[in-house]
């Protein structure tokens, strides 16, 4: 009976999805460093994922517990060294709360990866991609300004579909975007781009503030837009995989190509460091040479 009744008494453990020590930390996420709420979403998963291994609290882990969980995680190295980067933050924190006296996570080091260029596409591939929809429809004309907009601007794929009409100042050439971690910035739309909106603004119906709507009205979403670029892709340039995102890196890779400056394309990206931005002067001096392999005479 004693033992039944110590039973009752022992603590039951939390996991991450309802952990109070978790929601701090992702509250911390968001209050001091503005991480969008995709990416809190992506520090808990991990957490989650930790606190099922350990089958105890995640406080009273220590080292050999998460040497333990990785040596049980299988997956690309992109994906290791993402939760080595979430354990180390988390722990960080909680030795700044005063929750634990050490960090375990100090000999943890995230695995190398082999560094993955970006997938492009040529300027012809990109004329021929730009040219596909027919414009002589009102969806064909809707998916020309879109296309136009996405390689004059280089916006993720969330920024492209979630534009309100009043972003995008067509007098002064430039759109307003809202970036990763709530952080704005201006980005030209170059007079293609804007003559393609004009155009396309000219003709639309729906009432909806978004910039950029379906059939029905509504919001374009990041699926139809994926499914979008793929159909007029695969007319235009059959064989290419493409995404939105494949034309992102045209658009950086491109200006790079036309002697670019490095910052500049970080601003016009919206990435936080310009170590991100690195990997496309890789893709630039390889055009360059195949450039040279292909006309110089000793090439």
């Amino acid at each position: 009976m004693a033992a039944r009744a110590r039973a009752r008494r022992r603590p039951v453990r939390t996991d991450a999805l309802n952990d109070p020590l978790v929601d701090a930390f992702c509250d911390a996420l968001w209050l001091e460093d503005g991480l969008s709420k995709n990416t809190i979403s992506s520090y808990r998963a991990d957490l989650q994922q930790l606190s099922s291994f350990l089958k105890k609290d995640l406080v009273r882990a220590n080292e050999i517990d998460l040497f333990g969980y990785f040596a049980s995680r299988k997956g690309r190295a992109s994906s290791a060294a993402r939760r080595v980067s979430t354990l180390k933050r988390f722990y960080q924190y909680c030795v700044r709360e005063r929750r634990m006296d050490a960090d375990p996570t100090l000999k943890l080091e995230p695995p190398k990866r082999v560094p993955r260029f970006p997938k492009t596409l040529s300027e012809a591939d990109v004329e021929a991609l730009l040219a596909a929809p027919d414009t002589e429809t009102p969806l064909g004309l809707r998916d020309r300004a879109m296309l136009e907009m996405l390689y004059a601007t280089g916006l993720r794929v969330s920024e492209l579909v979630g534009l309100k009409i009043f972003q995008a100042s067509l007098e002064s050439g430039v759109v307003r975007v809202m970036g990763k971690g709530s952080k704005e910035r201006l980005v030209p739309l170059g007079e293609e781009a804007v003559s393609w909106i004009s155009k396309y603004l000219s003709t639309r119906s729906s009432d909806s503030d978004a910039l950029f709507t379906t059939t029905r009205g509504g919001g374009m979403t990041r699926q139809a837009f994926w499914h979008l670029i793929r159909r007029h892709g695969k007319r235009a340039i059959p064989g290419k995989k493409l995404s939105p995102h494949v034309l992102r890196h045209a658009f950086a890779t491109h200006l790079i190509n036309h002697g670019a400056d490095l910052r500049v394309v970080q601003l016009l990206l919206g990435h936080a460091d310009i170590s991100t931005t690195q990997i496309y002067t890789h893709v630039a001096r390889e055009r360059l040479k195949q450039l040279h392999a292909k006309h110089h005479p000793r090439g």
